[in-house]
């Protein structure tokens, strides 16, 4: 977007009561920072407007107008003058894999490519900059350029011939690999499919093709370079920068290992980690009471540290609806199968009600609607087997793509949050009139209707969070928030647009919910964290139009100015 002139009118300035060589004193109750001259919307439940933020000691001091908070400000108080922007507290990511996209933000960018040449071009120009790599690594590429929805090695072969190439789809769950990466990793006509992953193959000579799926993607894992502890230290650190960039205080890391818990932890020693973050652990249908003991040791060695925690588990049901691995009720379109699960209901069951008898908050990737019916159903046998933990239980669904009409008054009744990224809406085909692509095309009309029923679902009575799922698609709020409120809905469907307030909400104070974090952020009120994100204009007044039309011109993290736009 072009920024506006209003940008040029912001400005931090420095009152100095004494000359340049001395410092100037400060009276005891003054504000730190003071955000003057905005359109400040605090996101409390009331829905209270203010123009002005005073800030002391990495905490909120008074939301009120510029002619208050103005005159609380001392000599030494630094001054931001929003210049009518919208003020509003950080943005919160709850659901994203941060470690993973802070080390692919120097790879090929195939996200928003719609054709086959299109993503050929980008990889080749890629390629060709960066010839000292070992391997050419990609991501973001969706399934609708190739034909049947599935990448072969001749076609990536085509633009890379002298080193091995992996490009990885924008849902994490198939990649792309050229004939060079499939004779490294020795995948052969004779290479089994492993246990929950599929090497796609040529239907006429059995021959691999180049698209591996889920569990098989491990096979190419194994064989490409991994990143050493400094270069995920720099990863951090560089993605870290990013997400101030884009108005991000809180993020919800989606899963991970305990190795990788142990760097976000070596990070804030540091002072390198200056995001709330709260981490959750994965789970799997074999984890035992010992891997909980372990799980359990870092959850306590954190604590209920404000920039660094965890006490939530991830668990991935199914896989993704493009590919036919999301676990469905009925058949896919045109075929006899619904898809695998990754548990059996049995398994399910035990996982959740062993992580809820500990107090650990759940949270389940589940995108096909017997994947979800599943996972709703163990989280209540769950809360029938154990009493609720003192804090109670925030138990959440992850993605909620394709959910029966039966199960929506279900996560209401069972307190369930439904965790979006409205992004993969856009990205799955559903934002037409007449949706037509791999996602639709796989469930047909009636059940499409229903994908990405945030709108719904809330008016059901569920609470509902947002965030960007990154690397698979873009970390900038902003997008998910154009998106989330400019949705087309297909001929029959709900609308499900919200307004800029709702759709903040679920940026903020919903996200801040949903992390059992409300108590301390997600609403600007005296007492709260001072993490606040000022836009270079006011939102209510105009929303975004299109999708890079939310500019950032402020981040403070812990009442200190991290990021600001440049006039």
């Amino acid at each position: 977007m072009t920024v506006r002139p209003l940008l040029a009118a912001l400005a931090v300035t420095f009152t100095a009561a004494c000359g340049p060589a001395q410092a100037p004193l400060q009276t005891a109750d003054a504000p730190d920072l003071v955000i003057l001259n905005g359109r400040v919307l605090t996101m409390d439940a009331a829905g209270t407007m203010a123009e002005a933020v005073a800030v002391r000691g990495g905490a909120i001091m008074q939301v009120g107008t510029t002619a208050a908070i103005k005159a609380l400000a001392g000599p030494a108080t630094r001054v931001l003058d929003a210049a009518g922007g919208t003020v509003a507290p950080g943005f919160n990511d709850s659901h994203l894999h941060f470690l993973e996209g802070a080390l692919g933000l120097g790879d090929a960018d195939l996200s928003g490519l719609s054709t086959l040449a299109e993503v050929q071009q980008a990889i080749r120009t890629f390629a060709e900059s960066h010839k000292a790599p070992s391997w050419v690594i990609g991501r973001g590429w969706v399934y609708s350029p190739f034909p049947g929805g599935s990448p072969t090695a001749a076609q990536l072969d085509a633009v890379v011939t002298d080193r091995p190439a992996i490009m990885r789809c924008y849902d994490g769950l198939s990649v792309w690999v050229n004939s060079k990466a499939l004779a490294l990793a020795g995948i052969t006509k004779a290479t089994p499919n492993p246990v929950g992953g599929e090497i796609v193959r040529d239907p006429r000579t059995g021959e691999p093709t180049g698209h591996l799926k889920q569990a098989a993607i491990a096979l190419i894992d194994a064989v490409v370079p991994k990143p050493t502890h400094d270069d995920e230290r720099r990863a951090l650190r560089a993605a870290v920068a990013r997400a101030h960039e884009l108005g991000i205080t809180s993020i919800q890391n989606a899963g991970g290992s305990l190795e990788e818990m142990a760097l976000y932890e070596e990070a804030l020693r540091a002072g390198d980690l200056k995001l709330r973050t709260r981490l959750a652990a994965q789970g799997r249908p074999t984890t035992t009471d010992a891997d909980l003991d372990r799980m359990d040791e870092v959850w306590k060695r954190m604590g209920d540290n404000p920039t660094l925690t965890s006490g939530i588990v991830k668990l991935n049901a199914d896989g993704v609806i493009e590919a036919r691995t999301a676990a469905m009720i009925a058949p896919y379109t045109g075929t006899s199968s619904t898809g695998p699960s990754n548990y059996t209901p049995e398994q399910l069951d035990r996982v959740v009600a062993m992580f809820d008898r500990r107090g650990w908050q759940v949270h389940i990737h589940a995108i096909g609607d017997r994947a979800i019916r599943m996972s709703l159903d163990a989280i209540e046998r769950a809360a029938a087997a154990s009493p609720a933990p003192a804090r109670g239980r925030r138990h959440r669904i992850e993605h909620v793509e394709a959910v029966s009409a039966e199960d929506i008054p279900r996560f209401a009744a069972l307190g369930v949050i439904a965790s979006f990224q409205p992004l993969h809406a856009l990205l799955g085909d559903v934002n037409q009139a007449r949706p037509s692509g791999p996602w639709p095309d796989n469930i047909g009309p009636e059940r499409a209707s229903r994908g990405w029923a945030w709108k719904t679902l809330q008016r059901a009575g569920a609470r509902i969070t947002f965030g960007s799922d990154w690397p698979v698609a873009h970390l900038a709020p902003g997008q998910g928030i154009w998106f989330a409120t400019t949705r087309v809905h297909a001929e029959g469907a709900d609308d499900q647009r919200l307004t800029i307030p709702e759709a903040l909400a679920a940026y903020t104070r919903d996200a801040a919910y949903a992390s059992f974090e409300d108590q301390r952020k997600g609403v600007l009120a005296p007492g709260m964290l001072a993490d606040l994100v000022v836009l270079t204009r006011d939102i209510v007044a105009a929303p975004p139009s299109g999708r890079d039309d939310l500019a950032v011109a402020a981040t403070i993290f812990d009442g200190r100015i991290v990021f600001q736009r440049s006039r």
